[in-house]
């Protein structure tokens, strides 16, 4: 029974180990690019607007106790557009899942679009709720 049980945990080690990274739920670049710095930068940059939109959608509506913080790996960008060629009204739409910020537990998964304006403006455009996660009790 124990010679089963560890050729089994050995198989399971070794499939884990030999599966490409993608087919195992780890997703998303390997590597550092410019492109990946702009888009981190900018997350940054909209971290706290995006805070402040779900806490206002959150609470009370969905939570009460636990205030949503956004970490910006947990920004998956989704799409892009501008006006036209070289013009500078942009618009920036991704899916977020705040988290309660003590613990990184997701508290939902939300789809954001902003608009970003010269002077610089952010105007939050569109909001839709996708999921709402179930928080553990204390």
């Amino acid at each position: 029974m124990k010679k089963g049980l560890s050729a089994f945990i050995i198989l399971i080690t070794l499939a884990l180990f030999f599966l490409p990274r993608t087919g195992l739920g780890f997703y998303g670049p390997t590597h550092d690019s410019n492109d990946l710095r702009l888009q981190d930068m900018l997350m940054l940059i909209l971290t706290p607007y995006i805070e402040k939109d779900l806490r206002s959608y959150y609470y009370p509506k969905i939570l009460k106790d636990v205030s949503p913080f956004v970490t910006p790996w947990k920004i998956e960008l989704i799409e892009t557009k501008r006006n036209h060629f070289r013009g500078f009204d942009l618009q920036i739409t991704f899916e977020i899942e705040p988290t309660d910020g003590g613990h990184n537990i997701s508290l939902g998964k939300d789809r954001m679009t902003y608009e970003l304006t010269v002077g610089p403006e952010v105007k939050l455009i569109n909001h839709t709720h996708l999921k709402t996660y179930k928080y553990p009790p204390e």
